[in-house]
């Protein structure tokens, strides 16, 4: 529980802080899908799984970001 004088500005903060962790898991999905573009051709050449490749990716990502996904 937290105790405020000022609960709209907690409301506030806490909501910005919800939308940024939400919004880091789809910004490193952009990431991973722009790095694999780059690696497509490679990728068809050694017969490379996108879902499986992009999973290792966002891994890869999460952890370079230090993002609990």
């Amino acid at each position: 529980m937290i105790q405020t004088e000022k609960p709209a500005r907690l409301d506030e903060r806490v909501a910005a802080a919800m939308v940024d962790e939400l919004s880091l898991e789809d910004r490193i999905n952009d990431e991973v899908r722009v790095i694999l573009e780059a690696f497509q051709e490679d990728m068809r050449k050694t017969g490379a799984s996108y879902p499986e490749m992009f999973k290792k990716v966002k891994n890869e990502l999460a952890r370079k970001y230090k993002a609990v996904l």
